[in-house]
Order: structure tokens, then sequence, then C-alpha cells
């Protein structure tokens, strides 16, 4: 009699390809259907042809590839500004807690205010340049990143603390030599799951005031019901994020081999 797959055991490498990608296939096919069928007029869902060929256009007639590479730059951008400051403010909440008093109750409530809602305030503030852009990414990204890590390293074993002072460490060797070794994996994993995050912001962030960017192209398409252009340009933010991903998730594995056995 065969062994059924019992929850959590692992598929293999080859089968987990497969099926991703057949969800994608089955997805499209879905979207042609829906579209050949004429149940949805195509000024209000372009088929999949439609769209291919739009992002052809783009591309090929429009510098797209300009404004792609300006949406990658803004993401990235507020994604590091981000990181550069939450990762140590997160170390130190999760390893003191009178930072962690200090700071989480404003973390906490802030991670809650929507990083659309400051646009307005932003374009006060620092124009509607670069900054503006930057500064909605590193919103959306900041607050949820603090909270992620601080959570991750006040997760370290205690026995581990007591060994390294029952061994003499200070409180900073502990931190180095303890905490950040053990929870590192863990960081690298919030980092990866927030540069998602901040993937949707980035229309928001290019919403107003930008002349370049996937945002900035969706925005004018809209204004011409060019459905195409449009889903083009979430295909593209999509595609984008998704390599972003695979890049930062196979980074990871050569970091951290130890922790994926």
């Amino acid at each position: 009699m065969s062994r059924r797959p019992g929850l959590f055991v692992p598929v293999p490498r080859g089968q987990r390809i497969g099926l991703g990608i057949a969800f994608f296939v089955l997805f499209v096919t879905m979207w042609w259907l829906l579209t050949a069928s004429g149940a949805v007029p195509p000024q209000f869902l372009a088929s999949p042809p439609q769209t291919l060929a739009a992002a052809w256009e783009l591309f090929a007639k429009f510098n797209f590839g300009h404004d792609v590479g300006m949406t990658i730059w803004r993401v990235v951008g507020g994604f590091l500004l981000a990181a550069a400051i939450a990762v140590p403010l997160g170390i130190a909440m999760g390893a003191w807690k009178p930072v962690e008093a200090f700071f989480e109750p404003f973390v906490s409530f802030a991670r809650y205010l929507p990083a659309s809602a400051f646009v307005p305030l932003l374009i006060l503030w620092v124009g509607i340049g670069e900054s503006q852009k930057l500064a909605v990414i590193f919103l959306g990204c900041f607050f949820q990143l603090t909270l992620m890590i601080a959570m991750i390293v006040s997760g370290t074993r205690r026995d581990l603390v007591e060994a390294a002072y029952t061994l003499g460490s200070t409180q900073g060797g502990i931190v180095r030599h303890v905490l950040l070794p053990g929870a590192a994996p863990e960081i690298a994993e919030a980092l990866r799951q927030v540069l998602g995050l901040g993937w949707t912001y980035i229309i928001v962030a290019e919403l107003i005031g930008a002349s370049s960017g996937i945002g900035h192209m969706i925005t004018d398409s809209q204004a011409l019901m060019a459905t195409e252009n449009i889903i083009s340009g979430i295909v593209v933010i999509g595609l984008v994020g998704l390599v972003t991903d695979l890049l930062f998730k196979h980074a990871n594995r050569k970091l951290f081999a130890w922790s994926y056995l």
C-alpha cells in the first residue's frame, strides 16, 4: 500500500517548479477564455495577446525600460533607507527591554497608518521629486520591518544568553556573538518579505508628480482607458518583484545554508 504524502513533507524541486508554472498557465488560460468569450468587453479587460503586444510596444517605442529602471530605483532606495534604520533599531528593541518599552508603542501605532495617507503631507514637506517617492516606500517598510526584527531578536534562546554570561561575555559581546548569528537568517527572511511589501506602495508613490516610472505610465493609461497598458504595467511590476524575491531568496540560501537543512 502506497504511503500518502503527510503534512509538511517537502516537494521535490522539479515538481515544485512544475506546479508553480502550471498555475500560471491555468491562470492565463482562464483569462484568455474570459476575454475571448466576450464575457468582458476589451475596454475593461484586455486579452493576453493584446497585453503582450502592448508591452512590446511600450518597450520598443516608448522607452518603458527607463520607467522600469526608475521604479526599481525608488523601491530599492526607499527599502534600503528603511532597512538602514530599522535593522539596528529592531535589534536594540529586541535585546534591551527599556529600548523596546520606549519605542514599541509608537512603532506599533505607526505601522497601522497607511503610507498613502502621508502623500499630501510629504508633497508639502519635501515636494514632488524623488524624495517624496522614496519617503512613501520608507514609511511603508520601516515600521513593519522594525517590529519584525525586534520580535526575531527577542526570541533568541535564553539558555544561550545565560551560557554566554556564565563564560564572562559582556552585553555587547552577547549581541554580536549570540543574538545576531542566531537571528541573522530570520532577519534576512524578514528583509525579503518587507521588500515585497515595498513593491505594493510604488503605484501610490508615483501617483502624483511623477514624470517617469511604471506608476506614471499606469496613471496616464487610465486616462486613455488603455487597459492593455495598465495590465502590462501590473504584470511587469509582478515579474520584477518576483525576480528580486527569487534573487533575495537565493542569496539567503547561500549566506545561511545551514539554516535550510
